[in-house]
Parts: structure tokens; sequence; C-alpha cells
């Protein structure tokens, strides 16, 4: 599989990472599906303290048991559960990242984090102080590299002018193209790398996905996304999964692009579709007169 560097890291990602959400809890079924995956080339795999209040953590740790040299091993904190209180709270503040790596560390097995992230975030953060714990755990070689995964611009304008973050997590596919407007261009002008989330649009972007359509997506009703998916597979001779998952890679400054799978035969699929040709100049503007750029209003 072709490796990238991620922004100005020493990080040689694949350019298709594994998004580990999708695993499930199911030990058996989920470590089968994870050494698949890096014995298929895949070298990132991405998780949260978040997802399935640690376990996944717990599984991506016994998956990685004895192989750990060749993984890219990225995962993210800010939403913390307090003890009597239903939900989640979000905490980026000092304490609690120097606290919460450890609790990370232990459950991946290993003690160190290739790219620890910030999990959201807003301007009303103790930014500087973020900042300072991440400096702090790449100083004491806890973490290799920080970033923040945030679909939020205004946010990711600040950590670029702030930090030595080297890469921004943020939702991208053709039903998505906000990044475009604000975000890629920032990225690339200051060389920092853009994992690309969500590339098929909660599968709307598969053969499979049509059903999937009537929810709507980013405000878009289901006839405007029929319509775009009509328009993409006629102008497009790929599978369409194919044309999801190659698109955010066509861009500059998009570095990976991070899939989730919750069967070997998605996983596959995945892979597939990464090794196929890049797309061409003549395909992105199809695609991009198909679907029109959105642009971020609500989170900013």
């Amino acid at each position: 599989m072709k490796k990238n560097k991620l922004g100005r890291s020493e990080l040689l990602v694949g350019e298709i990472g594994f998004g580990c959400m999708s695993i499930g809890t199911e030990e058996d079924k989920a470590l089968k599906l994870l050494h698949e995956a890096l014995d298929r080339g895949i070298n990132l795999l991405d998780t949260a303290d978040l997802y399935d209040a640690g376990r996944n953590e717990e599984l991506v740790g016994k998956a990685i048991k004895g192989r750990r040299s060749d993984v890219i091993l990225a995962t993210k904190v800010g939403n913390r559960r307090l003890p009597g209180q239903e939900g989640l709270a979000w905490d980026a503040s000092k304490a609690y990242i120097l606290s919460a790596v450890k609790d990370s560390l232990k459950r991946l097995g290993t003690d160190y984090i290739d790219l620890y992230q910030l999990h959201g975030g807003t301007l009303d953060d103790p930014i500087d102080e973020t900042i300072e714990a991440f400096e702090q755990l790449q100083k004491e070689g806890v973490i290799r590299y920080y970033g923040i995964s945030s679909i939020r611009p205004n946010v990711i304008r600040e950590y670029v002018s702030r930090s030595r973050i080297v890469s921004v997590m943020s939702q991208y596919s053709i039903f998505d193209r906000r990044p475009e407007e604000e975000v890629l261009p920032l990225l690339e002008a200051t060389g920092i790398g853009l994992l690309a989330r969500g590339p098929v649009a909660s599968g709307m972007l598969t053969e499979e996905g049509e059903s999937k359509l009537s929810k709507g997506y980013l405000g878009y009703s289901e006839e405007e996304l029929r319509r775009f998916r009509s328009e993409i597979v006629s102008a497009v001779d790929r599978p369409l999964a194919e044309t999801a998952l190659r698109y955010p890679l066509s861009s500059t400054g998009a570095d990976c692009v991070l899939a989730g799978a919750s069967t070997p035969q998605q996983l596959r699929a995945n892979i597939a579709a990464v090794a196929s040709a890049p797309l061409s100049d003549t395909e992105r503007a199809a695609i991009r007169s198909a679907v029109p750029a959105n642009v971020y209003a609500q989170h900013r």
C-alpha cells in the first residue's frame, strides 16, 4: 500500500487507515478484523478513549501485541465520564489530558502513542493549557506527535497558529466538501496533514447505501442526494465506494482516508478501493460538477 508522510511528522501512514470505532465489542471478531487489516497493509489504527467506554482501546491494544513497531497508533482525548453523571463532559484541561493519557496507555498496552489527538474542541477551551499538555507529553516521550479532530474552522485556525500539531482529522467526502473552502488551503499552506474521516458519508456513498438516503445529510434532501449519486455513477466509471474513498485522497494535503469496517468483506473492499488508480482530473471535475461545495455554518 502506498504510504504518505503525515504532515510535517516522520509518520508514514498508508493511504487508508482503519477507523476502529466500527469493530464492535466481541473480542474474537474484532481481533480477527484488526489482524487482517494489519496483514493486508493498513498501518494506521485510529481509536479513542470514548469508544465503547474504553473497550475499543483495549481491543486495539490486544490486536497490536507483538507487532507494535508495525503500527501507527492514534487515539483521542477530551470526553470524560463523571461519576454519578449521565452522558459525557468535555474537558480539554491540562490536568485531565495528563491523567487520561495514562489510562489510554494502560488499555492500549503500550508505553507511547504515535498520534494523540484532541477529540473536538471549542474557542472557549483553555487552548494554551491544552497545548501545554500535549507539548509536555511529547517532551516526555509519551506521545510522538499530536493533532486535533475537529470540523470547526475557527478552532483549527487557532491550533494551526498556536501549536505544533501535525494533523487535523476532519469529516470530508463527496457529500461533505466543506473542508475545501477553508481547511484544506490552510493545511496545505502550513504543511499540516489531513486525516479524512467519513469518506462514504455514513454508507450513503456505497452500492448498498441507497436506502440510507431517506435520512438526508447535512441539509441535503433525499431527492438531492439521489440526484448526486446518479450523476456520480453516470460520470465516473468505477464502483461508487471506490470513487468515494479515492475522492479525499485526490485533494492536496489529504494524507490518509480513514474508513471503518465491521466485516472482513467491507475491509477488503476498502483496501481494494484505494489500491485502484487515483482519480483523474476529469473524474474529479465531474464529481465536483455533480455535487456542489457546501460550507461550514453551524460549527465554527
